[in-house]
């Protein structure tokens, strides 16, 4: 089949139209409630989210649910307002710093880095990453990289338990935050919303029972690629769209590409388009910008993920069926 950058070519106007109408069909027919609710966070995902929902029921039923702590941007509060702001959307601010104190979050947190850094302590910051999936083949290991108070640089390999735990801590993020959401969607009788554009829903970049949580997940059939798209096509503000694809869970400033997928968006967003759509390395190669032994190794890497992260994905299980229910 032919293949080019086009292939993500959207009308989004008629996109648009059929997101719209079916966030109005399941919040009366599925949900039976009176609006949505939706976590901003500044990033085009939420953005495109929040701008949908108050397009299909209106801003007045949507609330925006703002929730900064410790470790966030300093943009995050004021670009979340903006597109708040923008789409008449009324917000919530809830920072969730005390809250991930109580549970000990940023102790347990500071605890697993120091069994890598030991001198890590009071004004450092930090983030993990992880190496481009094009550098070598075989199997990728995660860093830690960390700054002093007086900007010096650290980077140390990770080991199994010291990752785990810092993933573990980092959740408390997600979930913390879905909780708050559940509360203010409860709180007006509202459905909540997930986030996650396709490559994200597809490759399992979200946290189970956190942000992988949502009544409904209204962008999750798009590629990120068309979700700037409809960014655009909404009237999103421009500072959100340029905004490169940011984490916003570490302390120090991280992009998605170095912390999860390992290749900037619109390339891997190229890459699982030809993997869903059997489309040979060598012709995925040239519109990605990649070599076919890049794109062959980023395929596996997309096998990989979505083996990995298989149990994200999957219901609670019943060992036996109930009757009557669902």
């Amino acid at each position: 089949m032919s293949f080019s950058e086009n292939v993500f070519n959207l009308d989004c106007a008629a996109c648009v139209s059929a997101i719209t109408q079916e966030l109005r069909r399941h919040l009366s027919a599925t949900f039976r409630r009176k609006g949505y609710v939706v976590a901003v966070s500044g990033g085009i995902d939420s953005s495109v989210t929040l701008a949908l929902c108050a397009k299909a029921v209106g801003p007045e039923r949507v609330l925006a649910l703002q929730m900064p702590e410790r470790h966030s941007a300093e943009e995050t509060l004021f670009l979340s307002g903006r597109v708040a702001e923008t789409f008449g959307v009324r917000t919530v601010h809830e920072d969730i710093s005390d809250t991930l104190s109580a549970v000990g979050f940023y102790k347990r947190y500071d605890d697993a880095v120091r069994t890598v850094v030991p001198e890590y302590g009071e004004n450092w910051k930090s983030k993990i990453v992880l190496p481009s999936v094009t550098d070598k083949p075989g199997y990728s290991l995660f860093s830690l990289v960390a700054q002093s108070p007086t900007g010096e640089m650290v980077k140390k390999r990770l080991g199994l338990d010291a990752y785990l735990s810092i993933l573990a801590a980092t959740n408390f993020k997600q979930r913390i935050r879905k909780m708050f959401e559940y509360y203010h969607a409860d709180r007006n009788n509202y459905a909540t919303t997930g986030t996650p554009n396709r490559l994200e829903y597809d490759q399992g970049f979200f946290v189970k029972l956190g942000d992988g949580s949502g009544d409904i997940k209204p962008i999750a059939h798009l590629y990120k690629t068309q979700v700037y798209m409809l960014a655009r096509h909404l009237g999103v503000p421009e500072d959100i769209v340029k905004r490169p694809p940011t984490t916003d869970t570490y302390s120090l400033a991280q992009g998605q590409d170095e912390f999860y997928f390992a290749l900037p968006y619109d390339k891997l967003d190229l890459c699982l388009y030809g993997k869903n759509h059997g489309i040979s390395p060598e012709t995925v190669a040239p519109v990605a910008g990649l070599t076919a032994e890049q794109v062959e190794l980023a395929y596996k890497d997309i096998d990989s993920k979505r083996n990995s992260t298989r149990y994200l994905h999957l219901p609670p299980v019943l060992l036996e069926s109930v009757e009557g229910v669902g």
